[in-house]
């Protein structure tokens, strides 16, 4: 990892106090590793019945209801089950926290969620791509979708102007731009003898959009389609109750994600403070590119548990019910070590993801007078020049 300017807030660590962490995260990750066993199996499977049942009861409501009241406790029910189903079971188990258990249902390998977004590309671009590369600039796609300026290390253009709105779309049709997420157009030039690696490229891109238009059919016939017909008369009631059980799921899950990744105060690095980084270092930059969300049991299991946000990019494969205990000690240890630990309410991170969203929305000091986009080095961007 490249030497930290003078400025920069873990400037301090020496690389005696980065092994040091390491060995310490390493202990603690083996220590819950040891530890899990029966209760973590019982829990999740619980959540997952849980789920079920809160889709059966939404879904008969809104089937057979006739009145306001049965509608408003059907899609509220129909979204607890797809929140829960997206946050605490599906990401969780796609991420190998239950792969010990050795139950095909809880298999990451095989697991698939009721989400637009096709599993295997998600495991591929979130598993691999983010959570090793976390918040490295042209390296992690997350560093606000490709649609969003989150730190002033990228390069401001004038779409940027109108981010506050397309956050806004974001946040409706969440499960649509995680979904495509993986579809990034090929950026080999042809020509240079590489013809054929751009045949590939363009191969492998065309597989994947035939992955995603597959499992995005099968939700919208699902959702808008099957189960509207099956209710026969109550068919528009029906519609309108899974489209607000999505909206609902899609808003709920971008909110806690963007409280975990842009709040104020988490870091974004570039490729070459990234590069040939211990595994202390990266431990670090995992923990100040991240935030938590405060908040009860019930909030958390809600959440996914990426409330805490901070101990899941440590230790994304450990079960996450585990996480409110290793936040205990993980906190400690950034105390002990000058490093920062941001966490906060909802109402305060989210505020926070807001205000910054709105601030670098708006061209940097000088932009107009400058030949270039940015306020940035150009390797930081994660946006065409």
């Amino acid at each position: 990892m490249a030497h930290p300017e003078p400025h920069d807030p873990i400037a301090h660590l020496t690389p005696e106090q980065y092994d040091a962490i390491a060995l310490e995260l390493d202990a603690l990750r083996e220590e819950v590793v040891a530890d899990l066993g029966s209760e973590d199996a019982a829990y999740i499977r619980r959540v997952v019945r849980i789920a079920r049942a809160s889709s059966i009861v939404g879904r008969t409501l809104l089937m057979f209801g006739i009145d306001p009241a049965s509608f408003v406790v059907g899609t509220a029910a129909l979204s607890l089950a797809k929140v829960l189903d997206n946050m605490e079971v599906g990401h969780n188990v796609m991420h190998g926290q239950y792969d010990w258990m050795n139950d095909p249902a809880l298999d990451s390998r095989t697991f698939e969620w009721d989400n637009v977004c096709d599993a295997s590309q998600w495991r591929h671009y979130h598993n691999f791509e983010h959570h090793t590369f976390t918040n490295v600039l042209g390296k992690d796609r997350d560093v606000g979708f490709r649609l969003l300026r989150v730190s002033e290390r990228q390069r401001w253009r004038p779409g940027f102007l109108l981010q506050p709105v397309s956050n806004i779309l974001l946040a409706l049709f969440f499960q649509w731009g995680v979904g495509m997420h993986d579809l990034e157009e090929v950026r080999v030039k042809p020509g240079g003898g590489r013809d054929a690696e751009l045949a590939e490229r363009k191969a492998e891109l065309a597989g994947k959009w035939r992955q995603f238009r597959r499992k995005a059919g099968r939700q919208v016939f699902k959702d808008y389609v099957f189960f509207p017909l099956l209710a026969a008369w109550n068919a528009p009631r029906v519609l309108l109750g899974n489209l607000t059980a999505n909206a609902i799921r899609n808003v709920w899950s971008n909110v806690v994600i963007f409280c975990g990744h842009f709040p104020e105060g988490t870091r974004v690095y570039s490729r070459k403070e990234a590069k040939s980084e211990s595994r202390g270092q990266w431990y670090v930059r995992q923990m100040q590119g991240s935030a938590n969300i405060e908040g009860g049991r019930l909030f958390h299991v809600l959440c996914g548990h990426l409330s805490f946000q901070i101990e899941h990019h440590l230790f994304p494969d450990l079960p996450a019910r585990r996480y409110p205990a290793i936040a205990e000690k993980v906190r400690g240890l950034c105390e002990r070590n000058g490093l920062a630990y941001n966490t906060g309410s909802l109402g305060e991170q989210y505020g926070s993801v807001l205000s910054r969203l709105w601030r670098l929305a708006l061209p940097p000091a000088g932009w107009f007078g400058r030949r270039g986009f940015g306020d940035g080095d150009p390797e930081d961007s994660t946006v065409p020049a």
